[in-house]
């Protein structure tokens, strides 16, 4: 059971102003299918060809020789969550229960999206900001590189890739420009929500 590069669920300009269709053309269609290319050609023959992608993370997870597997299965799994965590005409304040999760957790969502923001900031290099459930508890955490949160054993709920490829052709080295335009106008709170379900 090879790894697919699954469609994006939006068209590739859908996104704009916020992110361009030639950064979708770029991050979706050559990065994104690079890491599926190079997932399947590292499974190929081995005893992981017909498991899912998160067996396979889970399996290589701190294994150093097999890192190269890792990394790239786990951007696989990364950036095809990414995709349904934004949206057309989405951002903003959220409604329904992570609405009033994100209010217990960090008393309103203005210092939820302003700690949400930061950890994309303060990613040194390439990775990911995420906000994960830690057993009951909502959290907002950040991983380097191909790091994903299902190898930690959290449940991820939303993510915002900040590696350059993500951002660059539009933002250039404007990270938290980009971090703000999508906290603001792209985020899928109803992916967030189901998440949480």
């Amino acid at each position: 059971m090879a790894i697919q590069l699954p469609d994006l669920p939006y068209a590739k300009d859908a996104l704009v102003p916020y992110i361009s269709a030639h950064t979708l053309e770029y991050h979706h269609g050559k990065h994104h299918k690079a890491y599926v290319d190079n997932t399947n050609k590292l499974i190929e023959g081995t005893d992981l060809a017909n498991e899912s992608l998160e067996k396979i993370i889970n399996k290589v997870a701190g294994d150093v020789s097999r890192a190269g597997l890792f990394n790239n299965a786990a951007q696989v799994w990364n950036h095809s969550f990414y995709w349904k965590c934004i949206k057309p005409k989405g951002g903003g304040k959220p409604a329904g229960a992570v609405a009033d999760r994100i209010n217990s957790s960090w008393g309103s969502y203005e210092k939820f999206a302003e700690e949400f923001k930061n950890a994309g900031v303060t990613q040194f290099g390439s990775g990911w900001a995420w906000l994960v459930l830690d057993g009951v508890k909502l959290k907002i955490t950040k991983t380097a590189n191909a790091d994903t949160p299902i190898a930690h054993g959290l449940k991820p709920l939303l993510t915002i890739d900040v590696w350059e490829h993500a951002y660059y052709l539009d933002y250039q080295n404007r990270r938290p420009d980009y971090l703000t335009a999508v906290i603001e106008n792209l985020l899928n709170w109803d992916f967030v929500n189901a998440n949480l379900g």
